[in-house]
């Protein structure tokens, strides 16, 4: 056995594995044996059929299939022992004059290399870190929304603007029949509420669904409809009014205070809004940080320059699917993943170059923050230990929410390092 490497270039190698005979026929031997004892052939004997039988039969088969294993053993090791960091997978040349019965066979793999480079979060640039804040009028419609959240909700003949309604959207044509209840302050377009105010139960009021939410995709929670459908959608649906409900706001009194924020938490007005405000800034401040993400992402993809091994990548693209691409399929099919994949190895390279790893420990902190800000969104803003615990557990027992918030978590990272270093 004997394997050497040729480096082509700092991209590309071609590593050649050699295997003699001896390397590999003690095995083809005992398979073809274990062969001979459960052969059945017209004409013999379970177990008595001749080794030169089985040969001619079985014995190219076996000895393609063990070299193979062999090939792939050594070949896999060599790349480990020499630390070799590769693209894709080693990629067999042709062999199409190798004579099998030779004492020595020599296959050529073809590697693509990860590129050396270096990358600069210090270099010069023009990113704005943004700091967005919860204004006056926005605390205001924060405490109504919540005196009202805790009031007490009685029926109603008329429905007003600050009415609560229970309705039926409805477009035969377009399947839509979905029941749901909203206030008027979720239209985007006034004109759509002021549209209800003075309806009465069983009315039906008919909207446009353009422009109806300030977020198409609301669509799809109060009418059912579709993603594929929601953007720009344009077409006429019946409100059909089921039930109206006006709701007396709660004081603002020492024990609103505590079932909201938990008891002494907040004793005044002020104090509620102040409250109000670091919670509503925290959550802006994920907006914040995912454009500064965002932007530094542009700014390093931009800024680090290295070449990749293009043309074995879309080699190896051309044979890597369950289905073979064409040349210019496997081309279009790198230029569009490029982008992605450069950006994988400057994080990579970032990753190794500064240490950033994930513990068992960080995962649990990190579940449990986002719990306690999704809850606190829901106004419930004092859970206890337990309760928090509960869910995080039963969170992490979903392998696919491990990875996602895993990936979460690691994006933090690199945001904390990209605030210190850009």
């Amino acid at each position: 056995m004997n394997i050497t490497r040729n480096n082509i270039d700092s991209l590309n190698a071609v590593v050649t594995v050699s295997i003699s005979k001896v390397d590999y026929a003690p095995k083809v031997e005992k398979t073809l044996k274990d062969y001979r004892k459960n052969a059945n052939v017209p004409g013999f004997r379970k177990g008595a059929v001749p080794m030169s039988l089985i040969q001619k039969q079985y014995g190219k088969a076996i000895m393609f299939e063990e070299v193979n294993k062999l090939l792939q053993e050594q070949l896999n090791e060599y790349i480990t022992h020499e630390k070799l960091d590769i693209l894709g997978n080693p990629l067999p040349k042709p062999m199409d004059t190798l004579d099998w019965d030779a004492e020595t066979l020599s296959f050529d793999f073809e590697l693509g290399l990860v590129p050396e480079f270096e990358v600069d979060l210090g270099a010069k640039n023009n990113l704005v870190e943004y700091k967005i804040v919860a204004d006056d009028k926005m605390l205001d419609e924060q405490v109504a929304r919540l005196q009202k959240q805790y009031g007490k909700t009685s029926p109603a003949e008329v429905i007003a603007e600050d009415s609560e309604i229970s309705l039926t959207f409805s477009n035969e044509e377009h399947n839509i029949n979905n029941q749901t209840t909203l206030s008027l302050d979720v239209f985007h377009d006034k004109k759509t509420a002021k549209s209800f105010v003075g309806k009465k139960g069983g009315d039906v009021v008919v909207i446009k669904t353009k422009g109806l939410f300030q977020d198409d995709h609301k669509l799809m929670d109060y009418l059912k409809v579709d993603h594929d459908l929601v953007h720009g959608l344009d077409i006429e649906v019946n409100a059909t009014i089921n039930e109206i409900f006006t709701t007396e706001k709660t004081e603002l009194n020492q024990e609103f205070f505590d079932k909201v924020f938990g008891p002494d938490a907040v004793h005044s007005q002020a104090e509620m809004k102040a409250k109000l405000k670091e919670i509503a800034e925290a959550q802006f401040e994920g907006q914040s940080e995912q454009k500064f993400m965002n932007d530094a992402t542009e700014f390093i993809l931009e800024n680090t320059k290295f070449d990749l091994p293009s043309d074995f990548l879309i080699k190896w693209l051309q044979q890597s699917g369950e289905n073979p691409l064409s040349s210019e399929e496997a081309a279009a099919e790198f230029a569009k993943s490029e982008k992605g994949l450069r950006y994988q190895l400057i994080e990579g390279k970032i990753m190794k170059d500064h240490g950033l790893q994930i513990t068992f420990d960080d995962l649990k902190g990190h579940t449990s923050e986002l719990i306690k800000k999704q809850m606190a969104q829901f106004g419930q803003f004092d859970p206890s230990e337990e309760e928090i615990n509960s869910i995080v557990a039963r969170v992490l027992s979903n392998q696919d929410e491990v990875r996602r918030l895993s990936e979460q978590l690691m994006s933090g990272k690199m945001l904390q390092l990209y605030k210190d270093k850009v």
